[in-house]
């Protein structure tokens, strides 16, 4: 799914125009970069070692800036030793709402069933941002 795809969808559930919902869905994606740039930024200028941005958002799940150290690596295609630098790297972490719908997927797929969206999809959410029902199955 793309961000366009996302937008259509969200603007169609609250009846919102699409360049609306564009803004909103764009300032919510800088406000994540923006904020994990400038915790990693202080981290760092404080000497900070491991997760150094952090920002956790409830039922969805976790985005960390945390530091690679440099390292020997070995090119595999010749063999040859080379020296990977240090450098920091993007991590996310789902929450516990997202695993648990993923594993449903696993467990329907085994069943070679399909598994049942919850909530029905095309069907606007009754929660809050922070309630379960707010992402959909898309």
């Amino acid at each position: 799914m793309t961000k366009k795809e996302i937008v259509k969808t969200i603007s169609e559930e609250i009846g919102m125009t699409q360049l609306k919902t564009k803004e909103i869905v764009q300032k919510t994606f800088d406000a994540i970069v923006d904020t994990l740039v400038e915790d990693t930024q202080a981290n760092i200028n404080k000497g900070g070692a491991g997760t150094l941005g952090r920002i956790e958002l409830r039922n969805f799940g976790v985005f960390e800036v945390k530091r690679r150290a440099a390292r020997k690596a070995r090119n595999p295609r010749t063999g040859e030793k080379v020296f990977v630098a240090e450098k920091f790297v993007v991590t996310f972490k789902p929450g516990k709402e997202m695993e648990e719908r993923v594993r449903q997927l696993e467990r329907a797929a085994a069943a070679g069933g399909h598994a049942e969206p919850s909530p029905a999809a095309g069907q606007p959410s009754s929660g809050s941002i922070d309630s379960p029902q707010s992402y959909g199955t898309t």
